[in-house]
């Protein structure tokens, strides 16, 4: 079969796929997340075992460690991919949720109710939990999706899908309402990016490239985040054990992912009080500091800092920082470089944090929290196919929720329009 009759033969699965899927019951679907949970942790030999391949070519081909480390598997994270399943369960449908309802004086009774979107293209690179937690909630929300994972992650997420598809037809619902695009082939993004007749949006998750080539040539409503450019702003009314605590959070914990943050501010009035600390904890950590003159005076290790060093997601340990004058003169930086995913403020004062949470134009914004909570499992999402940072139609962690339209239905006895 020729690469576009592939690509349009899943294409066409998945759309009939999801006229069935939208009319699954809620048991129905629960049922498939509790047996293909099951299935991952009965086959996780299988599954490790083609995670081992990937990553022996990975480590061979030099993947750079951030990647790497979201590719490898082990037994713990496949039994934590196996709970995200069962989370999704736990949660509520959205699909037929009464969003509003109305009687009209002429008696017609109106309610817009949630909906399924119908078929959503997910593609994304070496992170093969993203397999899992996108057919988790496309199928528990009613949609069919066509999975297309990065070539890195190939044998693991063929892996995977095999549970999937297999559960899904052990309780009975449409096989093809998850399907696996199993050719490494980039023109079969291109083909599938044209299909919008079939297919209704489009998620990317990966890098900036990826997520950028995908929005270019999309036919279909795309759904993404370009950047993770998140900032930590210690105000002068922060506690500083808090702020050091927070911030060594935010950065090191896992700095190779989207919530991580890339950048600190510090309010001048307790630059002297904070940063060296900071600087001392950072750099045990290995974490290399790019700051401003000020940065630079009281952290002698820091390496000065450039305006691409501002505006940059590193996923790595390092960090660039700059003393602010003014809590408004941290909101002008953020808005100048930052990319509208998740900012967060130390303070004591409630006026500071109101002005701050006004001010920033972020699809999330923490009080006294690290940026690692902009996740959908902690949220309670239960899982999320990626992070907006658009305005429509979602924005922020995308759950259930987020992979619904709505229609209205409109009860009448006969009424004709005067």
């Amino acid at each position: 079969m020729d690469l576009i009759s592939y690509c349009d033969k899943l294409a066409h699965r998945s759309r009939s796929a999801s006229r069935d899927l939208a009319r699954a019951s809620t048991a129905q679907k629960n049922r498939w997340l509790l047996a293909a949970g099951d299935g991952l942790v009965h086959r996780a030999k299988d599954i490790l075992a083609a995670n081992a391949k990937d990553v022996a070519l990975a480590e061979a081909t030099h993947l750079p460690a951030a990647q790497l480390d979201r590719l490898r598997l082990d037994e713990s994270r496949v039994i934590g991919i196996a709970k995200g399943l069962l989370e999704i369960a736990s949660l509520s449908d959205p699909v037929g949720r009464v969003l509003d309802e109305r009687t009209r004086p002429n008696g017609l009774k109106i309610q817009k109710v949630a909906v399924p979107l119908g078929v959503i293209l997910f593609i994304y690179e070496s992170r093969p939990n993203v397999t899992v937690d996108a057919a988790g909630l496309c199928v528990k929300s009613g949609n069919a999706v066509i999975l297309r994972g990065g070539k890195e992650s190939l044998h693991t997420n063929q892996a995977l899908y095999a549970v999937l598809r297999d559960s899904l037809e052990g309780v009975q619902l449409p096989p093809d309402a998850v399907q696996l695009v199993t050719t490494p082939d980039h023109a079969a993004v291109g083909h599938l990016l044209t299909l919008d007749r079939w297919i209704d949006l489009v998620i990317p998750r990966g890098g900036e490239s990826l997520i950028r080539r995908v929005a270019g040539e999309a036919r279909m409503p795309v759904l993404k985040h370009y950047q993770g450019n998140c900032h930590v702003y210690v105000d002068r009314a922060a506690d500083i054990d808090m702020a050091l605590a927070i911030l060594l959070n935010a950065k090191c914990q896992r700095p190779g992912v989207c919530n991580a943050a890339e950048s600190l501010l510090v309010h001048a009035d307790v630059a002297a009080a904070f940063l060296p600390r900071a600087g001392s904890a950072l750099r045990e950590r290995g974490v290399e500091i790019r700051g401003c003159p000020e940065t630079c005076r009281l952290i002698p290790e820091a390496k000065p800092a450039t305006d691409a060093d501002h505006a940059a997601e590193f996923l790595d340990l390092i960090l660039s920082v700059k003393v602010v004058d003014s809590l408004e003169a941290a909101v002008d930086h953020i808005a100048r470089f930052g990319s509208q995913h998740t900012e967060a403020i130390i303070t004591n004062d409630p006026r500071a944090a109101e002005r701050f949470t006004a001010a920033v134009d972020s699809a999330a914004v923490m009080v006294n929290a690290s940026t690692r909570f902009n996740d959908g499992y902690e949220f309670g999402l239960g899982a999320e196919v990626g992070i907006s940072t658009d305005k429509f139609h979602a924005r922020g962690p995308c759950g259930l929720q987020e992979l619904c339209s709505y229609k209205y239905i409109v009860h009448g006895a006969g009424q004709v329009r005067e």
